[in-house]
């Protein structure tokens, strides 16, 4: 019998032997130094959001194939573009495998989209996303102010825009600008143009800078990709957030980002945000004077009626002698009366004197009093029997008092006082009542007095009032001296300003003579 051929005879003897790890890792190896990093074009699918791990999990595939993709947490926070599920992308990053399952993966550092096409229909679903959440009501937009004390400006610190608009604010109504200084274009710029909004929102004017009245975010134009940092929805946030007026001024005029449709107002341009923002100052001085001319030419008008209507007055009152002649002749009878009075009154005084002093004679006095200590005896008599009489009485009372002081009794006294003291509490609430109704009418009809017969009544009209140095009213030009210093007060304030005059009494300027009409022809028939 043969003996069995050893296995060290076999054939395959020759092949090196391997462990399933040697193999897996000398794959990951070879895989990995073949294909260092790659780009790689597909449709994202099985996308469920980050990993309770802050990783992200999914596939990338075309219409043959499919590759298993990873973005580690570290990677995945740094995205400027986020993957969503059936949207193409474009994904960067290294080829390897993994060992546990034997499948190969891409671990991805960067995903951007694939073209206009895909970035539009991405940009049309947030548009719809964020307006279904009310972010771009109307009725969230705010005014912006008529004339802003500091504008902020949300832009690169380097580029023209700033420049722009700084030129413009300058030629139509110097102010105070700050500048925030951000990127307008990269993978960060939708982070920092957020927090630039939230930062200006943030200042309060307590620490040395001023809080602005109006924001504006600007930037150049430029292809979707370079916009594409003003269509996140950080930056939408803080836009519909702002409690500052936001003007968006991001493109040119034919370029729409989504800060557009959430910003209180779209300026087609940087430089049209600037015209929006503040207004002309040399059209506000030529109003302010067209007003003060007006207001002159008003006043000087009033005065004339006031004068004329006074000599009209004046004119209808009668002499002051006339006035005067009545009284005096009445004064002369009272005087004449005065006398006749006072000597009247003297000799009746003295007659009564006379009659009082006969009376006081020592006989008289003597039988007053006789009178008198007679009826002093007769009072000490009967005033033991009265004293007895009146205890008895005292006595009488105080027995029935005291016997109407039983439980029942003493009860019944308590509800009669309780039911009395009741009535007299609702009489008490109904006559305070009635009383502070009557005082409050009385007030508030006082109160709308005083408002007609105030002059500010007469100041809501639109006319103010001119006090000299003395904070005395000034009522005619002619009052005032050259070099005075004037305080006009406005409806709703006082003092708003101080006017150092150059004199009194300057003549009004002359009407323009009127053109003379050209002669006509006359008629020949």
């Amino acid at each position: 019998m043969t003996d069995a051929i050893p296995a060290a005879d076999s054939p395959r003897s020759n092949i090196a032997e391997f462990s399933v790890s040697e193999i897996s890792f000398a794959v990951k190896r070879t895989i990995e130094d073949r294909f260092d990093r790659v780009r790689i074009r597909g449709e994202v699918s099985g996308y469920r959001g980050p990993h309770s791990s802050g990783h992200a999990y999914f596939t990338l595939k075309d219409e043959r194939a499919r590759i298993d993709a990873v973005i580690w947490r570290g990677a995945f926070s740094k995205l400027s573009f986020l993957p969503e599920e059936g949207l193409e992308v474009i994904a960067t990053g290294k080829l390897t495998t993994y060992p546990g399952s034997s499948k190969y993966q891409v671990v991805i550092d960067n995903i951007e989209p694939a073209g206009a096409g895909a970035l539009m229909a991405l940009l049309e679903e947030r548009r719809k996303k964020l307006a279904a959440e009310g972010l771009f009501d109307d009725a969230r937009k705010q005014l912006l102010p008529y004339m802003p004390r500091v504008i902020g400006v949300v832009t690169s610190p380097t580029g023209a825009v700033i420049r722009d608009i700084l030129h413009r604010v300058n030629d139509r109504y110097p102010l105070h600008v700050i500048v925030w200084p951000v990127r307008v274009q990269g993978e960060t710029s939708g982070a920092e143009v957020a927090n630039a909004i939230r930062g200006f929102n943030a200042i309060d004017g307590t620490q040395g800078i001023p809080r602005p009245d109006v924001l504006i975010v600007a930037r150049g134009g430029g292809s979707l990709e370079d916009l594409w940092g003003f269509n996140e929805e950080a930056v939408v946030r803080a836009a519909a957030d702002s409690m500052i007026p936001l003007i968006s001024a991001v493109g040119h005029e034919t370029d729409w980002t989504l800060i557009d449709h959430a910003a209180d107002v779209r300026a087609p341009t940087p430089t049209g945000a600037a015209e929006i923002a503040v207004p002309v100052k040399a059209e506000l001085e030529a109003t302010i004077a067209q007003l003060g001319a007006r207001l002159q030419a008003g006043i000087g008008r009033l005065a004339d009626r006031k004068r004329d209507s006074l000599r009209a007055a004046s004119r209808a009152l009668p002499a002051p002698d006339a006035l005067l002649a009545m009284p005096r002749q009445s004064f002369d009878a009272l005087e004449r009366r005065l006398g006749q009075g006072l000597g009247t009154n003297i000799t009746a005084k003295r007659s009564a004197w006379s009659r009082a002093e006969g009376r006081l004679n020592p006989n008289r006095l003597s039988s007053l009093l006789d009178r008198d200590k007679t009826a002093l005896r007769r009072f000490e008599r009967d005033l033991p029997r009265a004293l007895r009489h009146v205890a008895d009485r005292k006595r009488e009372a105080l027995n029935l008092r005291a016997s109407r002081l039983t439980v029942s009794g003493i009860e019944r006294q308590r509800r009669l006082g309780v039911d009395r003291l009741a009535g007299l509490s609702s009489r008490l609430v109904r006559a305070l009542d009635l009383r502070l109704a009557d005082a409050r009418n009385t007030l508030d009809q006082k109160g709308r007095l005083l408002k007609t017969l105030s002059y500010e009544s007469v100041l809501e009209r639109g006319f103010a009032l001119v006090r000299d140095e003395n904070d005395q009213p000034v009522k005619r030009a002619d009052d005032v001296k050259k070099g005075a210093a004037l305080t006009i007060e406005f409806a709703g304030r006082e003092r708003v300003g101080v006017i150092a005059t150059d004199g009194a009494g300057t003549s009004r300027p002359k009407p323009a003579p009127k053109p003379k009409k050209p002669p006509q022809q006359g008629d020949l028939f």
